[in-house]
C-alpha cells in the first residue's frame, strides 16, 4: 500500500509550481489583457462592435480569477491528491459558476468575428442544439463520476487533461444556452430556458446521489491517502463533497432561473405596457375622428 500511495502522490511535497501554477496565472492574465485590448482600445477593428461597459468586463475577469482559483490554487492540488470533498469544490468552480461570468463578460460582436466561415457557424449551430447541450455535458458529468472511470482517468495524467477539456467545453455549451451572447443562436425562449435549467437540475442529482448516499469509499485515489491528511473520515469527505456539488448546483441554477425569469417578466411587461399604449392612442385617434 505504501508503495501505491507514493505512486499516487500522496506522499510527495509539492512544490510552489504545483500549489501556485504560475505558468496558468499568465496564460490567464494574457488572455484578460487580450480581451481588455480587445474591448477597448482595439475595438474599432472589430465590424459591428459596440461600446462594453466595466460591468461585462468585470463579469470576463472575475472568470478568469475563478478559472485560476480552482486550476492554479492549492484547491487543485489538494483536490486531486487528497480531499475529494475539495475536489468536487474545484469542480463546481470550474463547470457550474465559471463559464456563466465569460459567456456575460463576452460581447457578441468580439465572438462574431471568429465565425466568419460557414463552416464554423454550422458548426456553432449544430453544437447550440438544446437537445445535445443538455445531454452532453450532463453525461460526461455523469461518466467522470463512475468509480471505474475516475480510478482510471487518475492514473493517467494526459488523458485526465484531455477529458477535462472536454468537460469544459460541455460546459461553456450548455451555459451558452442560457447566456448567449450571440442573438442569432438564442434558439431557446426565456420560459424554455427555465425548463432547460430545470431538466438539467434533474439529469445531474443522480451522480450526486450515488456519492452522497454511498456507504464505502468509492475512488481508488481517495481511499488511499493517509488518515493523518485527511480533515475527516474517509467517508464522510467523500459524502461532504457531493453535498457541496448538489448546494452549489442548486443555488447556481437557482439564480440562472431567476434571471431567466426576471427577464421574461420584465420582456411580458414591457410588451403590455406598449399594447397599452398603442390602444390609448388608436382610442384617442378616434375619439378625435
Amino acid at each position: 500500500m505504501n508503495s501505491h500511495v507514493s505512486q499516487m502522490g500522496h506522499e510527495a511535497a509539492p512544490t510552489f509550481a504545483q500549489l501556485w501554477s504560475p505558468g496558468l496565472l499568465l496564460l490567464l492574465v494574457a488572455v484578460g489583457v487580450l480581451y481588455t485590448f480587445a474591448v477597448g482600445r482595439w475595438r474599432d477593428r472589430f465590424p459591428d462592435s459596440e461600446p462594453v461597459s466595466l460591468k461585462k468586463k468585470l463579469y470576463f475577469w472575475t472568470g478568469i480569477a475563478l478559472w485560476y482559483i480552482a486550476e492554479g490554487t492549492p484547491v487543485a492540488y489538494y483536490g486531486k491528491h487528497y480531499l475529494f470533498s475539495v475536489h468536487m469544490f474545484q469542480q463546481s468552480i470550474l463547470y457550474l459558476i465559471m463559464p456563466p461570468f465569460f459567456l456575460v463578460g463576452l460581447p457578441g460582436w468580439l465572438l462574431r468575428a471568429g465565425l466568419k466561415s460557414k463552416g464554423s457557424k454550422r458548426i456553432v449551430s449544430a453544437l447550440a442544439h438544446p437537445l445535445f447541450a443538455l445531454f452532453f455535458f450532463n453525461f460526461i458529468f455523469s461518466m467522470y463520476h463512475i468509480p471505474m472511470v475516475m480510478d482510471w482517468l487518475m492514473a493517467r495524467e494526459t488523458i485526465m487533461w484531455l477529458y477535462k477539456a472536454v468537460f469544459l467545453f460541455a460546459a461553456f455549451q450548455m451555459w451558452f444556452l442560457i447566456f448567449c451572447p450571440l442573438p442569432e443562436y438564442n434558439r431557446l425562449s426565456d420560459l424554455k430556458k427555465i425548463g432547460y435549467i430545470f431538466v438539467n437540475g434533474i439529469l445531474l442529482t443522480p451522480a450526486c446521489a450515488l456519492i452522497i448516499f454511498a456507504t464505502h469509499p468509492m475512488y481508488e485515489m481517495y481511499a488511499s491517502v493517509s488518515e493523518q491528511y485527511l480533515m475527516l473520515p474517509m467517508l464522510d469527505d467523500q459524502q461532504l463533497g457531493g453535498v457541496i456539488m448538489k448546494i452549489v448546483q442548486e443555488i447556481v441554477y437557482g439564480v440562472a432561473l431567476a434571471f431567466c425569469f426576471y427577464r421574461w417578466y420584465n420582456r411580458e411587461r414591457k410588451k403590455d405596457e406598449e399594447e397599452e399604449i398603442a390602444f390609448l392612442q388608436t382610442a384617442g385617434n378616434m375619439n378625435r375622428a
